[in-house]
């Protein structure tokens, strides 16, 4: 019987939520050498890498699928992070904006803009940049949370006690308590 990529992108994904991720790595290895221009291979691949704590590889993984498809906002923000992870600050801005190009709607890319400006103890931008995410979804239970954070940092007692009554009224899924 001959290994589809599918089959063996859902086994890579059953190898990695149990830990395994010498053989999630195999599988997805396999199936790009079947679809090598499945960009979504190469995503998925930079991802488990990214969580085998393999950043070098999962740049590298994540630059493939980027190469392939420069639109998806997932991937853009996935190297974003990873680029964050490795201490590259300037690639870690320079995917975000990128990301912000495509969509300046995406609330997740502003939240991981906020979260390397906060890192950056940039909280001005960083407050800013929390503001247009919980300003796009106002249930981004994250943004909430990193705002307050940053609220508290700045010694914003009037907004920091706003976002933690906002923070009542959602749920960390990111969806609105009844």
């Amino acid at each position: 019987m001959e290994e589809s990529p599918e089959k063996l992108n859902r086994q890579a994904f059953e190898f990695a939520s149990r830990g395994e991720y010498d053989e999630a790595i195999a599988c997805l290895k396999k199936a790009i050498e079947i679809e090598k221009y499945n960009y979504l291979l190469w995503f998925n691949l930079g991802v488990i890498y990214r969580d085998a704590g393999k950043l070098e590889e999962s740049i590298s993984a994540l630059l493939q699928a980027n190469k392939i498809n420069d639109e998806d906002e997932d991937v853009i923000e996935t190297i974003a992070l990873v680029y964050f992870s490795l201490g590259d600050i300037e690639q870690a801005l320079y995917y975000c904006k990128e990301g912000l190009s495509l969509n300046f709607m995406n609330a997740h890319i502003w939240n991981t803009l906020g979260v390397i400006f906060f890192n950056q103890d940039d909280y001005e931008m960083a407050a800013d940049s929390f503001e247009h995410a919980i300003t796009i979804n106002p249930y981004y239970y994250d943004a909430l949370y990193n705002l307050r954070d940053t609220y508290d940092e700045l010694g914003n007692e009037v907004g920091k006690r706003q976002i933690i009554e906002q923070m009542k009224n959602v749920s960390e899924s990111g969806k609105q308590n009844a």
